[in-house]
């Protein structure tokens, strides 16, 4: 009779083989269960259509207040940017009380302005590092008095056509506000403050005019700026809250990293977080979750222009990129054109 051979200990090959393939393919489904499970977890853990959504309109910023727009190719730190104005469609000029109560009246929530300190121990609201482009003056603008800095026609260096016609010189002189003047006009308003320097004394300063206003009144104003000086205003001022170029990148990339766990990332807390466009879709929950879970964190989103390398990006400054924001959102939008923004969310 022909009957299958047998090994040394009497087992089948055939029959091992069998029970081998039925023990991998039992793995294969326990792996691949698992595998479904876990993607589902992350899903519903990351899901936006689950998320509540806030509703409300968005929270607008606008930067620099409403100000004359110019040629931003190929800028670099020290460009005049005065000099490469755009043909003006308003008089107003930027970092001055006039342009923000302008830009509240149109329906900003907040204005960024930024700040120099001065030798007298107060802060200028000026943007740029001298006063030699935008002014009639000349020298560091850190390096003056808030007294002469009052003198300064802020509006002489304006020009459209190369330097043929100044049409704002002699209309800015002592309008070059102090940050004191600032918050005394506002005294309710939201507004996110820039530290031009890298000087960490600066965030020193800063947190020590800010520590003398009442918390309720701290509480309507940001800061950003460079590493060392918001490090300072984190230690000084931590209830402020605060971004740098560094802590931006680090909260993005980590939270690209692991936020599907739903853990936000220190440098997303009690913070400032800034999302390109361009990137905000890759955003774990983007973007009713994410918004949850950063206003949870104490931190403000807004979204910029599209990042495309080098500098980070401008604003959401027109109706196509606007049309790029998720139906309904209603975070932040960091804004150079406040006016046409405003007009786009029914304000």
């Amino acid at each position: 009779m022909g009957c299958r051979k047998s090994t040394q200990n009497g087992s089948y090959p055939e029959r091992r083989s069998s029970k081998e393939t039925s023990r991998v393919g039992r793995k294969l489904k326990y792996a691949a269960a698992a595998i479904v499970a876990v993607t589902a977890g992350i899903y519903l853990n990351n899901s936006s259509l689950l998320a509540p959504h806030s509703g409300g309109k968005p929270v607008l910023l606008a930067h620099r207040g409403i100000a004359q727009r110019f040629d931003e190719r190929n800028l670099r730190n020290d460009t005049c940017t005065a000099a490469r104005m755009l043909p003006p469609s308003h008089d107003y000029l930027e970092n001055t009380i006039r342009s923000m109560r302008a830009s509240f009246d149109r329906g900003a929530d907040i204005v960024e302005f930024d700040v120099h300190p001065t030798t007298d121990g107060e802060f200028a609201v000026f943007h740029d590092w001298t006063v030699d482009c935008r002014t009639d003056g000349q020298g560091v603008t850190r390096e003056q008095a808030m007294a002469r800095l009052k003198m300064l026609d802020i509006g002489y260096g304006y020009t459209a056509d190369g330097g043929k016609t100044f049409p704002f010189r002699g209309k800015g002189i002592g309008l070059m506000p102090s940050l004191d003047e600032v918050l005394k006009t506002f005294p309710d308003r939201r507004f996110l403050i820039n530290i031009k320097s890298r000087d960490p004394a600066e965030g020193e300063k800063l947190s020590a005019v800010l520590n003398q206003l009442p918390a309720e009144r701290r509480k309507l104003i940001m800061v950003y700026g460079g590493d060392q000086p918001i490090e300072a205003v984190r230690r000084l001022s931590p209830e402020t809250r605060t971004i740098s170029r560094a802590a931006i990148k680090s909260c993005l990339v980590r939270y690209l990293g692991y936020g599907w766990t739903g853990i936000v990332p220190g440098a997303c807390r009690n913070a400032i977080v800034l999302v390109p466009i361009n990137y905000a879709p890759w955003l774990w929950g983007w973007p009713d979750r994410f918004l949850d879970r950063m206003a949870a964190a104490n931190s403000a989103v807004f979204v910029l222009g599209p990042y495309q390398g080098g500098e980070f990006s401008t604003g959401v400054d027109d109706a196509d990129t606007f049309r790029r924001l998720p139906e309904n959102y209603s975070g932040g939008i960091w804004t150079n054109e406040i006016e046409a923004i405003a007009r786009l969310t029914g304000r």
